[in-house]
């Protein structure tokens, strides 16, 4: 490796994560920090109602259309200091499934209509419909396993301190900061530093193409389908999606068949991905083992709803 490249891979995008989460701690703590939570929840309140889920948890998911950074880290330093249970904080953190959902679906849109059309619009069809099934499971499953929501007004028992200063707000929020940021990179950046070697090495690449290489249980795909598969886990989505579009345009695979291969590809190549990408900086907010948890749940969560709405439009279609 040399010097331009190690920049390029590792210490600049190291760099640029570590902004984004200095800037997500700091969003996230100074609206604590004012009392604001109460506030940036109020669009959702039917919603945490329903789920028996606190405030907090709705200025998460308001957090989590802009900054998925700011999200976890108000809920992170929520649990921490014990205002809200490990519980609330699995189900808070896979309630905002659906705002991260959108925060990436305008890049995901640009990048599938110009190559595969009107089959675009299925395929994101669907995978909103997921996101959307994932969350009426998420605020029923809270609604019968967390505790009624008058015990949970997490920023009605910080009104009781009576209304906050900006100046005060700003100081407490440093100070936080302080101590939130040193703990965080010590974690973060040995993280990322060793998920880079293991992907320079190729131990992710090697775990992907066996995966591509062990797809015989998909015969009930075409094998035009099944290349389309097997680009999206070898290379990445845009892979797949001009393989499908190329196909697509040359006739050899149906609307039908690429959706389906898409969504088949989403599902195999969606959790390594995640856990490449997501585990360095969540094992940073998040411990690591917490992180590792929630990133299971989060995927495993995603993966049947996708199945599950993938199995229907290919009944259905």
């Amino acid at each position: 490796m040399d010097v331009l490249e190690i920049w390029s891979a590792l210490i600049w995008p190291l760099l640029k994560l570590t902004m984004f989460i200095s800037l997500g701690l700091l969003v996230g703590q100074l609206i604590e920090a004012l009392n604001w939570t109460r506030v940036v929840a109020a669009g959702v309140s039917p919603l945490l109602r329903l789920g028996r889920l606190s405030d907090i948890a709705g200025a998460s998911f308001s957090l989590a259309f802009f900054s998925g950074i700011s999200a976890n880290s108000m809920l992170a330093d929520a649990y921490e200091q014990g205002r809200i249970s490990r519980r609330e904080l699995i189900m808070s953190n896979l309630f905002n499934s659906l705002p991260t959902y959108f925060l990436h679906l305008p890049s995901v849109f640009f990048i599938l209509v110009p190559l595969i059309g009107a089959a675009a619009g299925v395929y994101l069809g669907l995978t909103i419909g997921s996101a959307m099934l994932r969350t009426v499971f998420i605020l029923l499953f809270s609604r019968f396993f967390l505790p009624p929501p008058i015990e949970r007004c997490v920023s009605c028992r910080l009104d009781e301190k009576g209304p906050v200063s900006f100046k005060d707000a700003i100081k407490r929020t440093v100070q936080r900061f302080k101590k939130r940021i040193l703990r965080v990179l010590s974690i973060t950046v040995p993280i990322y530093v060793c998920f880079f070697l293991l992907n320079r090495w190729g131990a992710f690449r090697a775990v992907e193409e066996f995966m591509a290489q062990n797809l015989g249980w998909l015969s009930w795909l075409s094998p035009q389908a099944v290349s389309v598969v097997v680009f999206q886990m070898a290379a990445e989505f845009s892979a797949g999606a001009a393989a499908a579009g190329a196909l697509l345009s040359a006739g050899s695979l149906s609307q039908k068949e690429v959706v389906l291969a898409l969504l088949v590809g989403n599902i195999l190549s969606s959790p390594m991905r995640a856990v490449r990408h997501q585990f360095p900086y969540y094992a940073g907010i998040f411990k690591p083992a917490l992180a590792a948890k929630l990133i299971f749940w989060n995927q495993g969560l995603r993966v049947i709803s996708l199945i599950f709405v993938g199995a229907v439009y290919s009944v259905l279609s």
